[in-house]
């Protein structure tokens, strides 16, 4: 049986899963990771998208934390937004100078605000068990959530994602037309799609900004037969 790349990059992702869950404890983990991954050929219309953003304390998950968490769920191609979620994680480690000239988090607000990692963590991962994980620039998101799980559980951290990021120089390259690494910046394809500019690093408010264009991105490729999965997937 043939499988396009993002269809054979998602079987072995699911084997992955599967000898991960045998591996697991009970807990969060075993519980999230009990949910087989979808169908690569799952209409888009079908299909559960997350649209996830979270800030951080720094660039690298070795240092430091995840600060807040914020997301939107994607169903029938529409952001449902009575469904969104945002949180504050109290940070046990130091928050980098220039994360909080970026993010505005602060200890303080981590402290008033914040609930353990290890509360808001199973909250996460039970919203997204069975879904595909969609942000800009993905691979954080995923570092972040693969160290928290394997601190926290032991294990690791494992979903489909669609970057849109990665769909955007893809588009650009195979147009084979010269972009900057500027112009893959969430606000400047946002503008590129007509949509409106929001105010950045929020994690609510940057999880809608990347479900409006991944929605606008699919739109716009529309074509005689409806996209699926596979059409969208980067890892």
């Amino acid at each position: 049986m043939f499988l396009s790349l993002a269809g054979f990059s998602l079987f072995v992702k699911e084997r992955a899963r599967r000898r991960a869950l045998g591996r697991a404890s009970p807990g969060p983990l075993r519980d999230y990771l009990a949910a087989p991954f979808a169908d690569p050929a799952t209409p888009c219309s079908l299909a559960e998208i997350i649209a996830l953003d979270l800030e951080t304390g720094g660039l690298d998950p070795r240092r430091y934390s995840i600060l807040s968490a914020g997301l939107v769920p994607i169903r029938d191609l529409a952001l449902r937004l009575d469904e969104s979620w945002h949180q504050y994680a109290r940070s046990p480690r130091d928050i980098a100078d220039e994360a909080v000239a970026v993010h505005r988090i602060t200890a303080d607000r981590l402290r008033e605000h914040g609930r353990p990692l290890a509360e808001l963590l199973p909250r996460l991962l039970e919203r997204l068990a069975g879904r595909v994980l969609l942000a800009h620039n993905a691979a954080l998101e995923t570092k972040f959530l693969d160290r928290a799980c394997r601190e926290l559980y032991g294990g690791p951290f494992l979903i489909p994602v669609i970057d849109t990021q990665v769909l955007a120089r893809r588009l650009q390259e195979r147009r084979d037309r010269p972009f900057r690494s500027g112009d893959l910046r969430l606000f400047r394809l946002r503008e590129r799609y007509g949509l409106p500019r929001y105010k950045a690093h929020n994690a609510l408010s940057d999880a809608l900004a990347v479900g409006e264009l991944f929605l606008a991105m699919a739109a716009r490729r529309g074509g005689r037969r409806e996209s699926r999965l596979k059409d969208f997937l980067t890892a």
